[in-house]
Formats: structure tokens, C-alpha cells, sequence
């Protein structure tokens, strides 16, 4: 029976099409989208290598969105009063994996012969909004690959293909291509296929300008080489990856501290010589070269994909029980944006934590011989820091 995998989000559509190519095919030629309207989709297409591999079920949080006011500019604004309530979206996950047992890992894993199928998930979230307002678009696509290839790299699955999914009222042409270009560019990144997609003209439905994305990955990873954190013990050093900021999560919160402020997407962020648009918009890190380079070295027990909750969901997501984590402060550098969100939004350092992921996007598990590999080779093409270690107990503290 195939292990099921949920997503958060539930589409009217789900058809797709496109060619499997073999392993030999280098050139693929363009592919068809599953739509009336396929001309953006063909200008943009390049093709890239399809590859093989595969993981594990899963459950994404449901991010909500809502436009409901805070309660006073004076008081510390909370991702919750910005619309998103992570308990409710952890709730639903515990009702489900009820009815399906084993949900809750980073990416879903469908059993095929030796090996197992690895998919994920998702959209960009309310990024979205400010991609409209800021006119920033070519980039958006690059999110929304990097949310689903970096979910299932966490079992150790390589990724095989990419499917898209692009809504709005009315097509413009120009626009589409600037935002399946970025899809193209991700996948390139992440040395997977875009296999297909679907284009949706739903009239009335979006605001002029605007539209939606979603997508999801398929990798594949053997059996017997899947990362599943089984073999975590206490003493295993956490490594993290550092992000490019934001990438694609709390976008509710951030947007909520961007009215209190004052300021606009093109005013500077403080001390940096970038503007706010393109700090806050700039693409989520595709990790999957790298992540896939280390596993293939040894050593790395269990990945984590730090979305929203930040450290303190995710991190525990690949525990054994009776683990937790220590966070050493100030043990990487925090990027100014994150600075200047919690200080303009008067955000608690534990809401930050649970909301953002603070400059590491991904935290490896490993043993402490691996460790040391890690960050001397850190010191070359990227850059990896120790962030803590695994200890006895519950949850993640900071020292």
C-alpha cells in the first residue's frame, strides 16, 4: 500500500502532462502544459536533466492567511495576530496522521522496489503580495522549486521532476513568462525536470495582476541509504546552512511589520546599501547540490528544513524521542533583515524563533567526526556553521 502524503493546500486541478524522457535524453525539447494557454510556458522552457531517486510521508503545516488587523502599534506584534496560527496548523496534523499513520516527516515516501519515491508540497505564501507590489517576479519561481526540492532532500532523496501550478484571472503573457523563467532556473539548480504544469484563467477570482502558485517535487532515494534520524543519539553535532534571509515563510508577520514601519518595499534596509523589496524578496536557497554533496561523504544522521516554526518545530520534527536540541547564540551571523523585523515589528526573540528561520535555512544532524569535516570544507565554495548539539530531554533551548 502507498504511504499517502497530505499538502496543505487542496486545488481544483490536478492534471498535468509532459514527456518521461529517458536518462540519456541531454536535449529534451519542450514540453506541453496541461492548459488552453501554453505560450508563456514555451518561451521560457530550456529543458533540464532528469535524474532518479526517492523518501519518506509527510505533512505540511497549513499556513492561513488573514488581513485582520493588531490590536495596537504599541504592543510586539505575534505571527498568530498577523493570521497564522502554527498550533492550529500542528492540531491538524496530529487529527490527520490519525487517519493516516506515519505523517509528519518533511516529504512523503511511496515504496518502489528497492527504493522509495520522495514528493513534497507547496506554495510561496503571502511572498506573493509583495512580489505584486514590488513588481519583482523573475525570482518568485526559484521559491516556490526551492520549498518542495528542499523538503524532500531531507531524506536524502536527489529530486527527479517538478510540476507547476499557475493561476490567475486574466493571462498576461509577459508576466507568466517572468515567473515560470524562475521555475526553469530552479530546476536547473536543483538538476531536476520540469516536467509539466498547469496554466488556470479563472476570471473574477484573482485581483487584476495578480495570481497563484503551487507545485510539487518528486525525487527518489534506496532504501537502505534514507535519512530518516533513527540513528541520532545524544552529543551529535547540529550544523546549519545559512539562508538568504527569509525565503518564504512569516511573509504574514513580515508584511504586518512592514505597515507598522512605515517605510515601503523601496526604501533602504537600515544599514544595508539593498532595498527592502529586494531583501525581503530575495530568492529561498536551493541546497539540493550541496545537502546531496555531504550525504554522499557520510556522517549525516538527520536533515531538517527550517520553514515555519522555525527552529522550534522543525529541529524536533527528526528526533528520536527523548531528544532535543541546544541552540548556541551567536554562533552564525543573523542577517540585518532579521534585525530589523524584530525590531521594527517589537517581536520577541521566542516568536522570532518560531517564525523565521533567522539566516539558517537547513540543519544537519551529524556525528562529530562528520562535524569537523563539514566545516573545513565549510571554510571553501560555502559556508556551514555550528549552531548547538543533540542532548537528552524535550524541545530546543538557547545558551
Amino acid at each position: 500500500m502507498p504511504i499517502t502524503a497530505f499538502g496543505a493546500n487542496t486545488e481544483l486541478s490536478r492534471c498535468f502532462s509532459g514527456l518521461i524522457r529517458p536518462p540519456s535524453d541531454q536535449n529534451p525539447t519542450p514540453i506541453q502544459r496541461s492548459t488552453r494557454i501554453n505560450c508563456a510556458f514555451d518561451r521560457v522552457f530550456n529543458g533540464s536533466q532528469p535524474l532518479k531517486q526517492s523518501t519518506r510521508n509527510h505533512r505540511r503545516r497549513v499556513l492561513s492567511v488573514s488581513t485582520k488587523n493588531s490590536a495596537n502599534e504599541s504592543e510586539s506584534l505575534t505571527y498568530k495576530e498577523a493570521g497564522v496560527d502554527i498550533d492550529a496548523g500542528s492540531e491538524l496534523v496530529r487529527r490527520i496522521a490519525k487517519m493516516a499513520p506515519g505523517i509528519g516527516g518533511f516529504g512523503g515516501l511511496f515504496p518502489l522496489g528497492d527504493s522509495y519515491l520522495v514528493a513534497g508540497t507547496d506554495g510561496v505564501g503571502t511572498k506573493l503580495k509583495l512580489a505584486f507590489e514590488s513588481g519583482i517576479h523573475e525570482t518568485i519561481g526559484i521559491d516556490l522549486v526551492a520549498m518542495s526540492v528542499n523538503d524532500i532532500i531531507t531524506s536524502g532523496a536527489k529530486p527527479l521532476f517538478f510540476l507547476d501550478y499557475f493561476a490567475t484571472s486574466h493571462l498576461d503573457v509577459d508576466l507568466a513568462e517572468k515567473v515560470i523563467k524562475g521555475i526553469v532556473d530552479g530546476c536547473q539548480q536543483s538538476d531536476c525536470a520540469l516536467l509539466g504544469g498547469e496554466t488556470a484563467e479563472m476570471p473574477d477570482f484573482y485581483a487584476d495582476g495578480e495570481y497563484d502558485l503551487s507545485g510539487f517535487a518528486v525525487g527518489i532515494v534506496k532504501k537502505d541509504s534514507v535519512i530518516d534520524g533513527r540513528d541520532i543519539a545524544a552529543g551529535d553535532v547540529l550544523i546549519g546552512l545559512p539562508s538568504s534571509g527569509v525565503h518564504s515563510n512569516g511573509f504574514s508577520l513580515v508584511r504586518r511589520v512592514l505597515t507598522r514601519s512605515g517605510l515601503s518595499l523601496e526604501h533602504k534596509l537600515p544599514g544595508e546599501d539593498v532595498t527592502l523589496g529586494e531583501a525581503l524578496m530575495a530568492p529561498t536557497v536551493i541546497y539540493v547540490k550541496q545537502v546531496l554533496d555531504l550525504i554522499s561523504k557520510g556522517g549525516i544522521k538527520g536533515i531538517a528544513h527550517i520553514t515555519g516554526g522555525g527552529f522550534t518545530d522543525n529541529i524536533p520534527r527528526v528526533f528520536p524521542k527523548g531528544l532535543g536540541a541546544v541552540i548556541h547564540n551567536n554562533s552564525w551571523e543573523v542577517p540585518s533583515v532579521f534585525k530589523w523585523i524584530q525590531e521594527a515589528g517589537r517581536i520577541e526573540d521566542a516568536e522570532m524563533r518560531r517564525t523565521f528561520n533567522m539566516g539558517i535555512g537547513m540543519v544537519l544532524v551529524v556525528s562529530k567526526e562528520a562535524s569537523c569535516r563539514i566545516l573545513e570544507s565549510g571554510n571553501g565554495a560555502y559556508k556551514a556553521y555550528r549552531i548547538g548539539e543533540v542532548v537528552s530531554g524535550e524541545g530546543v533551548s538557547y545558551h
